[in-house]
C-alpha cells in the first residue's frame, strides 16, 4: 500500500450509516474493509467507492459470528496493518411489545447484535493498533442508551454497555497511542428507519417540535462525525459519546401517550 494510506473497517458498511462511513472514509483516501451481512449491497458500496476512485474490500457475514471476525481480520491485515475500527452494527430488532413480553432468546440476539460483536471484533484488532502503536475505534451507541426507552429497554442497556465499553477502553489503550469514542445517534433517515417509519402518522412539518433542528438526519450527517472522531483533527479526544441527534437528547423524554396506547417522545394528539 502506498504510505500513508489509513486501513479502515467498518462493519454494516454497505448501508445506512455504515455505508455513508465507508464512502466518506474511502473518499477521504482510505482503504475500507467493509464487512456487511448483506452481499447485494456491500457490492453496490463497493462499487460505488471505485467508481468515485476509492479502494474498497468487502467481507460478507453476520460479525457477531467468529469465522466473519476472522476473516475481516484477515482482510484488514493482509495491507500490514489497521488504523481505523469502526463497530457500526447495532438494531433495536428483535423488538417486542413490553419486557415482559420479550424473551431470552430475543435478549441474546440484542446482546450479539449491539455489544458482543463490539468486544469480538475490538479484541482481534487492538493488539494490532497497540502494537503499532496508533489507531482510533469508533462504536455506534444510541441516544436510548442515555435516556429511558420503555418498549426497548434490553436494547437500551446493551449500547449502555457500548458507551461504558468506550469509556474504559479509552483509559485503558490511550497510553498505546489507540483513541476510542462512540456517537449516539438518533432520528438516522435510513433503510432500517425511514422517514416514513419514524413519523408513523404524525403530521409532516411538525419535526420543528420534537427536534430541535427540524429535521431528521441524513446518513452522511453521523458519518461526518465518526470521520472526525477517526481523524488527527480528533487527536486528543478519547473515551467519549458524542450524541448525534439533532438536539433530542438536549429536549425530549418520554410521556405516556394521550390516547394511552403507549408511550411516545413525539407530539401526540388524542
Amino acid at each position: 500500500m502506498p504510505d500513508g494510506t489509513r486501513i479502515s473497517v467498518v462493519t454494516g458498511g454497505a448501508l445506512g450509516i455504515g455505508g455513508a462511513v465507508s464512502r466518506r472514509l474511502a473518499a477521504a483516501g482510505d482503504l475500507v474493509v467493509l464487512n456487511d451481512i448483506d452481499a447485494d449491497a456491500a457490492e453496490r458500496a463497493r462499487r460505488d467507492i471505485e467508481s468515485a476512485g476509492g479502494r474498497c474490500v468487502t467481507v460478507i457475514g453476520d460479525i457477531v459470528e467468529d469465522g466473519t471476525v476472522a476473516r475481516v481480520k484477515a482482510a484488514a491485515l493482509e495491507h500490514g496493518r489497521v488504523d481505523v475500527l469502526v463497530n457500526n452494527v447495532g438494531d433495536f430488532r428483535p423488538a417486542a411489545p413490553s419486557f415482559q413480553d420479550s424473551t431470552p432468546d430475543q435478549w441474546q440476539r440484542l446482546y450479539e447484535l449491539n455489544l458482543l460483536h463490539v468486544f469480538k471484533l475490538t479484541h482481534a484488532l487492538l493488539p494490532t493498533m497497540i502494537e503499532q502503536g496508533s489507531g482510533s475505534i469508533v462504536n455506534n451507541s444510541t441516544v436510548e442508551a442515555f435516556r429511558g426507552i420503555p418498549q426497548h429497554p434490553v436494547y437500551s442497556a446493551f449500547n449502555a454497555g457500548v458507551s461504558a465499553f468506550t469509556r474504559s477502553l479509552a483509559v485503558a489503550a490511550g497510553r498505546h497511542g489507540v483513541r476510542v469514542n462512540a456517537i449516539a445517534p438518533d432520528l438516522a433517515n435510513t433503510e432500517q428507519t425511514p422517514v416514513a417509519w419514524m413519523r408513523r402518522g404524525y403530521d409532516e412539518g411538525l419535526e420543528h417540535t420534537w427536534v430541535p433542528l427540524a429535521r431528521f438526519g441524513e446518513p452522511d450527517d453521523y458519518a461526518a462525525v465518526v470521520a472526525f472522531l477517526a481523524s488527527d483533527d480528533a487527536r486528543f479526544v478519547t473515551g467519549h459519546t458524542i450524541p448525534v441527534d439533532g438536539g433530542t437528547l438536549a429536549a425530549s423524554g418520554w410521556f405516556v401517550r394521550a390516547d394511552d396506547q403507549g408511550w411516545t417522545n413525539r407530539p401526540h394528539r388524542a
